[in-house]
């Protein structure tokens, strides 16, 4: 899924493009971008150098943070496939999907039902641009992807893309994964989050993981300074706070808890704490 290689001294494969295609696009290469700084600590291409300078800067307040960055990619599948085969989750709403990593939301749904709907949704024209190309589903389903805002989920759920591949009467798996992050106190995510819990149907889940200072405030500090220092909004969040996000859900087990520890499929890690995110799944009653 992903590699070791260290890419910061290299040009990404979107270099390659003319500054006034990205352009064209909407894409803004000029500041980093949460996506492509993701993606750069996943060992992908789609960066450039402000992404890279900020990857970087929270590399040296937590120089683990590119396993970080896996371990929560690796939260996402397992729930993705628990929801998918134990809850019979067959739609799926994944928001802030970043750019496209195998496996995708879509790949793994599949894999245990075909036909299974996916809505991918980001606010980054780069990530429209590769999901078009890449995420490319089985006939038997359908995959698309919108470019919107997770800050308006009224807009959102209006979305023709959104209703027109989505049954509204069937339960969704809703994929909030590293992302309310991204939203400051003062804009609400909490409510956010409820105004899209309340609707979905019944039998609908949640899927979240939030950075957290809980196990390491000093340093989770310093990544919070350098995002604000280069323009981006990183809000990490106790256990308390990200629990809030689950109010009207009934959480499953093992309710909020360490990404590295939530159903591990395997040996339980030596440290569950040690990359720094909250995770939890629940369904809506």
């Amino acid at each position: 899924m992903t590699t070791s290689q260290d890419f910061s001294d290299q040009p990404g494969n979107d270099e390659a493009v003319m500054p006034s295609e990205w352009e064209r696009l909407g894409v803004d290469t000029s500041a980093p971008h949460s996506a492509r700084v993701y993606d750069y600590w996943l060992g992908g291409k789609t960066n450039f150098p402000p992404d890279r300078a900020m990857g970087r800067a929270i590399e040296e307040a937590v120089p683990s943070v590119r396993a970080m960055a896996k371990e929560n990619r690796a939260f996402q599948s397992r729930a993705v496939r628990h929801l998918a085969e134990q809850q019979g989750i067959r739609q799926f709403l994944d928001l802030g999907t970043g750019i496209p990593t195998s496996p995708n939301t879509h790949e793994i749904a599949e894999a245990v039902s075909p036909g299974t709907r996916v809505v991918y949704v980001d606010n980054d024209p780069i990530v429209l641009a590769h999901a078009r190309a890449l995420m490319v589903s089985t006939p038997a389903s359908r995959t698309t992807y919108i470019h919107a805002d997770l800050g308006k989920p009224a807009e959102l759920l209006g979305h023709p893309a959104l209703t027109s591949t989505l049954d509204p009467g069937r339960p969704v798996g809703l994929l909030m994964i590293a992302v309310l992050m991204l939203i400051a106190d003062e804009d609400d995510p909490w409510g956010k989050v409820a105004a899209l819990r309340d609707a979905l149907p019944s039998g609908s889940c949640l899927a979240l993981t939030h950075p957290t200072q809980d196990f390491d405030p000093e340093s989770v500090a310093k990544v919070a300074e350098a995002a604000r220092a280069g323009g981006m909004t990183l809000v990490p969040r106790t256990r308390e706070e990200v629990a809030r996000f689950f109010d009207g859900w009934e959480l499953i087990e093992p309710g909020v808890a360490p990404v590295m520890a939530w159903h591990p499929g395997g040996e339980p890690p030596a440290d569950p704490h040690a990359a720094y995110y909250w995770g939890g799944v629940a369904r809506k009653p």
